[in-house]
């Protein structure tokens, strides 16, 4: 007999929202005079790389200020590539100001930009206007809700719920995107074991599974992986267009850290790509929404708000029901619009600002990635109890904890509140869903972007902790009476 599936708020449960409200609390402790062992509170628990030290890219800045300020453009100071750009997107702002709205799908000008840059990305294959649709969001999280919600209105008159496939592990923000819209999410396993690979069959079990209770609409594939960091091969991304031409589901394809594939012989291919290799008969049939953002990756401006979403052969009366869903925000962000097409269109060969842009910032930013990931793997294959995969991508080290069952049923909780307490650093945490190891076995999610020496300090940080907390439980822990320090939620002085 099949598993049914659960919604995967049910299955597993997240603590992320409970150790951001402690190190918050934490944060107003310090900013009141509270004494603790560290200054500040370090989250890594998303990924936002520049809250954690990391430069921004320089050209990126430049042109930026001089849209911004356009005085800027008569000071012989900047390179004349930053003002040839900056003016050349003044030109295409309505009134030559960047304060003025864009056209709710985007400016025409970074919209070409971003079709180009696609071409290139999938080797000279053309964005078909009879096949693909661009729009710029206000980040790729804004994309994805627009299509989840005419998943949600479009249940027609059956009584089975609107269900959306998705791996496990799967985004940490997801599952609230899902609950939120109205959607099921039906997971899929992903195997620790073989590097996180996916397995069509397993995609075949849950549809199975689903029987007559959801109506499965789409399929939502991270690649590169997050949080687990794997990258799909050739053959795993045709086996997944098959399957979804098979259950006539929509593909949605989050491709935000196509630009941190690091890992050794591992390349990045798009899901687009592989679909019109595939030939006509998937290349026509199969629907797909891909996302990608300026704030992941190797350029990582959260702070601008600004991604793109392609939708391929989705049917012409479906569009304008985007643009309404879009029109709520009037227009994305004009300047998150000027740095999507810094990154789309990025400085060539010859211009004085290459140099720096691509060989000094982009590939320092990608071998801080490769560094940190072996440095900060090494380091946790060595603590008792700790398993980290390993990673090929994106920009989180996703760790497998496994503690002893003396800790109690909130076992990665209380790990992770001790940590963030006594060295001031908050990491994501899931439990896992097998409910045999409910409270003893969790997954650490860290991430590794920021300057290496601060990793190197992290991970000393928790190497000494882990000891520590280990030695501890086992002393003096008893089952019958959890210390009221330890319930979760409550903040305690740090002891040694």
């Amino acid at each position: 007999m099949c598993e049914v599936p659960v919604p995967v708020s049910l299955l597993k449960k997240s603590y992320d929202e409970e150790l951001q409200k402690t190190a918050a609390a934490i944060r107003h402790q310090l900013a009141k005079g509270g004494e603790r062992p560290y200054r500040e509170v370090l989250d890594v628990s998303c990924a936002d790389g520049q809250s954690k030290g990391m430069a921004p890219n320089t050209f990126m800045r430049q042109v930026l200020a001089a849209c911004l300020y356009p005085e800027l453009l008569q000071d012989d100071s900047l390179p004349v590539d930053v003002r040839q750009r900056a003016e050349s997107m003044l030109g295409a702002c309505d009134g030559g100001s960047v304060g003025a709205y864009s056209d709710t799908c985007g400016n025409d000008r970074v919209l070409a930009s971003v079709s180009e840059f696609i071409s290139r990305r999938d080797g000279g294959l053309a964005a078909d206007p009879k096949h693909t649709h661009l729009y710029i969001t206000s980040g790729h999280q804004r994309g994805l809700m627009v299509i989840l919600k005419l998943l949600a209105c479009g249940r027609g008159q059956t009584q089975q719920q609107p269900a959306v496939l998705i791996p496990e592990p799967h985004p940490h923000t997801l599952p609230r995107l899902l609950d939120v819209i109205g959607l099921a999410a039906l997971p899929y396993r992903l195997q620790e074991d073989r590097g996180w690979g996916l397995e069509k069959t397993e995609l075949q079990r849950v549809i199975q599974a689903a029987g007559g209770r959801y109506n499965p609409r789409a399929i939502y594939i991270p690649n590169p992986g997050d949080p687990t960091g794997h990258v799909q091969d050739r053959r795993t991304i045709r086996q997944v267009i098959e399957f979804a031409a098979e259950e006539n589901l929509l593909l949605l394809v989050d491709e935000v850290y196509q630009d941190c594939v690091f890992g050794e012989g591992c390349e990045f291919l798009s899901y687009k790509r592989a679909l019109f290799e595939m030939g006509p008969a998937s290349s026509g049939a199969v629907k797909m929404a891909s996302f990608n953002s300026l704030s992941n990756g190797t350029l990582g401006e959260c702070g601008l708000r600004a991604g793109y979403m392609e939708l391929v052969n989705f049917e012409d009366a479906v569009l304008p029901f985007v643009e309404i869903l879009l029109m709520g925000d009037i227009s994305p962000p004009v300047i998150g619009q000027v740095g999507l097409d810094v990154m789309a269109r990025p400085p060539c060969p010859g211009e004085p600002s290459y140099s720096r842009y691509i060989q000094v910032e982009v590939m320092c930013c990608k071998n801080i990635l490769r560094e940190n990931a072996a440095k900060g793997r090494s380091l946790l294959n060595s603590l008792p109890g700790v398993n980290c995969p390993p990673v090929r991508g994106g920009v989180y080290l996703y760790t497998h904890l496994t503690l002893p069952q003396v800790v109690g049923i909130h076992a990665g909780l209380v790990y992770c509140q001790r940590f963030l307490e006594e060295e001031g650093v908050c990491l994501g945490l899931t439990e896992c869903g097998d409910s045999s190891a409910i409270g003893t076995c969790c997954y650490l999610r860290i991430c590794i972007l920021m300057p290496t020496h601060k990793l190197c300090d992290l991970l000393r940080r928790l190497a000494s902790f882990h000891l520590r907390f280990l030695l501890r439980r086992l002393a003096s822990f008893h089952p019958l009476n959890l210390l009221p320090s330890e319930a979760p939620g409550v903040i305690s002085p740090a002891h040694p």
